[in-house]
């Protein structure tokens, strides 16, 4: 399984980078390729981006089961660089919230190589 995996994450990072370097880019940028990586990853599962709000807020991506499109996990997937990915200043209010509501999100940023 690493071989089919190894080439999905070196596609996400040369991605990354192309966004990257162009220097537009922001965080609904790198969202496709990061749902095509975890996509890539976990085929088992539906990756949606931008999904329906949920009560809490609108996480940037669900991951669902496919058999019967169960929610398994949510992603909030902040820009490069965001200088608060622990959710300790800016992003805590947000942080805070998604996890009192939602039993299982992942925080993320795209972080780009090199």
């Amino acid at each position: 399984m690493q071989n089919e995996i190894t080439p999905s994450i070196s596609d996400y990072l040369t991605e990354l980078e192309c966004q990257y370097e162009i220097g537009f880019a922001r965080e609904h940028t790198y969202r496709p390729a990061l749902q095509q990586l975890l996509a890539a990853m976990l085929s088992h599962l539906i990756v949606s981006n931008e999904p329906a709000r949920q009560a809490c807020g609108a996480p940037d991506l669900i991951l669902l089961r496919k058999e019967d499109n169960i929610p398994v996990s949510f992603v909030e997937a902040k820009d490069i660089g965001d200088p608060d990915l622990t959710g300790r200043k800016a992003n805590q209010e947000q942080f805070d919230r998604y996890k009192r509501s939602l039993d299982n999100i992942i925080f993320t940023d795209p972080r780009k190589s090199g």
